[in-house]
């Protein structure tokens, strides 16, 4: 199996991270609305609650332009409430002005204490359709204002979209002052792996076979080691755990016994990436899957059926589950965001099964960083389990 250098390598432990579903996509039945799983704040903060409560260490907080809740004032929201649990906030690059991003990431950060950890999203705006390349120069530029907002006196930058001179960073800065919050990033095409290669943290995949996933990470490795640099990998896939693996598997086909299909397609057709690259591969999975669906043996694509993104489960015994994860750990994966239907029930599964039998963690915070030009004083050092 191929191994891909990461940055974390020395790791014993995985960060292991649910999934808070923002975006309407919460469900008993696949496919079918249940206004008590409704994207609410009440339900979606009863399950980042949950997930702290069980021991994640982080947790992705979506976002869309059709469907769901405001992610960072959902975040916001969350400080008061949390305690230990990370937030991986999601942030389209450019629907905010980037200093004003830089100050609501800031305040945010100092609201949870260090906490906080971003998803960066380079997408079209409503109503927009822009060239894949422009919107990663784009997203380029918004991340390299962020950087120096948390890492400079002032910001200074002249660019194809943003030009700035001269403008203090001092409301900017975050609580993190060893180079701001840890940047997560998924794309396919070769612009998205520049952007992630050239800055961002950790580059996040969806479940595709283990040697398309290896042939990937191969590339962002590439990319990376261009600009020096070396990156942390995660997986975001979704999770079907119980105690046999004839449990397992007819939980999941439970689950979708009343998806009607031409309904799940129009819920994978309003969602604001369902023509990008990734989402393609998806569906390319699921073409190659065998009768039952599965296109690995413990790797079920039928969740794709009803979701834009991240289509398909891990699904099998604890024990089998548990050897997915090390096989995909031995790749050099060090990051997982697992979800399941629904969210609050299957947290419970995941997280009383084999939760306990994993060593988790935080990502260190120091590994993969774009080198500060100028030092900021210390605001206060959060710590990072």
């Amino acid at each position: 199996m191929t191994v891909v250098p990461v940055t974390s390598a020395d790791l014993d432990a995985s960060e292991v991270s649910w999934f808070a579903a923002l975006c309407s996509d919460d469900y008993a039945y696949l496919g079918v609305p249940d206004g008590s799983l409704r994207s609410s704040w009440e339900h979606c903060s009863s399950i980042v609650q949950k997930a702290e409560s069980l021991g994640f260490r982080n947790i992705l907080c979506p976002s869309s332009y059709q469907v769901g809740q405001d992610t960072l004032s959902f975040v916001a929201g969350c400080a008061p409430i949390t305690e230990r649990i990370n937030m991986l906030a999601a942030i389209r690059c450019g629907e905010m002005q980037p200093i004003m991003l830089a100050r609501t990431v800031a305040t945010l950060d100092h609201m949870l204490k260090g906490r906080l950890t971003l998803n960066v999203i380079s997408s079209d705006f409503p109503g927009e359709v822009a060239d894949s390349a422009f919107r990663y120069r784009r997203s380029h530029e918004v991340v390299q204002i962020l950087r120096q907002a948390w890492t400079r006196e002032t910001i200074d930058h002249e660019g194809e979209v943003y030009q700035f001179k001269g403008v203090s960073t001092e409301p900017a800065r975050p609580y993190q002052q060893n180079g701001g919050p840890l940047l997560y990033f998924g794309g396919y095409s070769p612009d998205a792996l520049e952007l992630c290669g050239a800055q961002c943290d950790v580059y996040l995949m969806w479940p595709e076979t283990k040697e398309q996933l290896a042939e990937r990470m191969k590339a962002v490795h590439a990319r990376a080691a261009a600009h020096g640099r070396t990156l942390d990998y995660g997986l975001r896939v979704h999770m079907i755990v119980r105690d046999t693996e004839a449990e397992a598997r007819e939980y999941a086909e439970h689950l979708v016994s009343k998806l009607d299909d031409e309904y799940g397609k129009l819920i994978r057709d309003r969602a604001h990436d369902s023509i990008s690259l990734g989402v393609a591969h998806q569906a390319r999975a699921r073409e190659l899957a065998d009768q039952f669906g599965y296109i690995e043996p413990h790797l079920w694509t039928g969740i794709g059926r009803a979701r834009s993104g991240c289509g398909a489960a891990l699904v099998g015994s604890t024990d089998q589950v548990l050897s997915e994860i090390e096989s995909y750990r031995k790749m050099g994966i060090r990051a997982f965001i697992f979800s399941g239907y629904p969210h609050l029930e299957e947290a419970g599964h995941f997280g009383t099964k084999v939760l306990p039998e994993l060593k988790t963690c935080s990502l260190p915070h120091e590994y993969g960083r774009v080198p500060s030009e100028t030092p900021a004083t210390p605001l206060g050092v959060g710590e990072r389990r």
